[in-house]
């Protein structure tokens, strides 16, 4: 199979779909692959290194896409490449169609794609294996981004995340105990936060608190919980997850009113339509702004500003799959191996994908018809 891995061009997003071991690996099975040029120096890969592994280098992204008959990124499409695509082509990457309606009927109507997308791709236990390595890294930025803007230089309420002795710390509240959730809690719980962490899954909670040590407390996630907390809040992180479909609303503008001024949010679920009704995409160039005295941060591509962890650590995930669906073809990668089957939302112009259907009132074609 002829792969393509193009340069990412969504706003501040540095990492590549493939490394120059993937290309190897790529290679070695007897298939081509063509870089474009450029698209690893995000992430410190010189195009020499795609060309020692066995790549050759293209131009750029329209001789890449004519080249290919599988193309490998990590964002979804922007404009500029619908144009770009070919009948058939395969189309390997985050889609996250549920949080974008316009995305979703902009490629059905393309009716020229197999939409294969990572964030839906679920394992036997239940796990979500391309979700969860830039989940572990959004959940840790989440923090960290969230103490940036608390600073009173960004209109926060210019506090100190962890405190200082004798200054009590923030109080930070999770919404969700996933991988974001998770990975959020201990570095807010590392930084000397007080944390709250709220998620429906009383099971996960007990887990967490076994995992760090009781240094955070807990409560079932409902309606009156959320009011709750939400007035004692100086960082907001919402993190619920349906996998594939759109996230939940948890705060709501109504909800705004009672918080402190200053207050941040930071809405890692954003790519899924976000967790709270005022939230809207924000771009790492212009990542904030302010809704009744609240700061909304809603990047939608967090981990894309640390491409040189983020792009080893979704690639180390991506190119076993990657390399199943060159070796059989998609058809017969989605009939033999589960994982990959539940990854399908697009096929042409049908939608395979049932959360996403749901979300949209779209028709939802079960992936069994088109893999007959």
């Amino acid at each position: 199979m002829k792969v393509g891995v193009p340069k990412e061009i969504k706003n501040n997003e540095y990492r590549v779909g493939m490394t120059p071991s993937g290309v190897e690996m790529m290679t070695s099975a007897g298939h081509q692959v063509f870089v474009q040029k450029g698209a690893g120096e995000g992430s410190h890969i010189p195009d020499s290194d795609f060309v020692k592994a066995g790549a050759e280098i293209l131009p750029d992204a329209k001789a890449v896409f004519e080249a290919a008959d599988m193309i490998v990124k990590v964002k979804e499409p922007l404009e500029p490449e619908f144009a770009l695509f070919k009948k058939g082509q395969i189309l390997f990457t985050y889609l996250h169609l549920a949080g974008d309606e316009n995305l979703t009927k902009r490629l059905l109507n393309l009716n020229k794609i197999i939409g294969i997308a990572y964030e839906t791709m679920e394992a036997p236990d239940g796990s979500l294996p391309l979700l969860t390595p830039m989940s572990e890294v959004a959940g840790r930025l989440s923090i960290i981004e969230g103490a940036k803007y608390l600073q009173r230089t960004f209109g926060g309420r210019g506090i100190f995340l962890g405190g200082v002795p004798g200054v009590l710390p923030a109080k930070v509240v999770i919404f969700g105990a996933g991988i974001v959730g998770k990975h959020a809690a201990q570095m807010a719980v590392g930084l000397g936060a007080d944390v709250t962490l709220l998620t429906r899954n009383v099971d996960r909670l007990r887990d967490l608190e076994e995992k760090i040590h009781g240094r955070f407390k807990t409560m079932k996630m409902t309606p009156w919980n959320i009011r709750k907390v939400l007035p004692e809040a100086d960082l907001v992180v919402t993190a619920a997850l349906v996998t594939g479909g759109k996230a939940p609303w948890l705060i709501r503008r109504e909800d705004l009113k009672t918080m402190k001024k200053g207050a941040v949010i930071v809405d890692v679920s954003i790519d899924q339509g976000g967790c709270c009704e005022t939230s809207r995409p924000t771009s790492h160039s212009d990542p904030i702004y302010e809704v009744d005295g609240i700061i909304h941060y809603c990047v939608a591509n967090m981990p894309g500003c640390v491409p040189l962890t983020s792009t080893y650590a979704l690639t180390n995930e991506t190119i076993t799959y990657a390399l199943e669906i060159a070796n059989k073809g998609w058809k017969q990668a989605c009939l033999d191996n589960r994982t990959i089957r539940t990854g399908l939302n697009l096929v042409m112009n049908k939608l395979t994908y049932k959360p996403v259907a749901d979300a949209f009132g779209l028709e939802y074609t079960p992936p069994e018809k088109v893999l007959k």
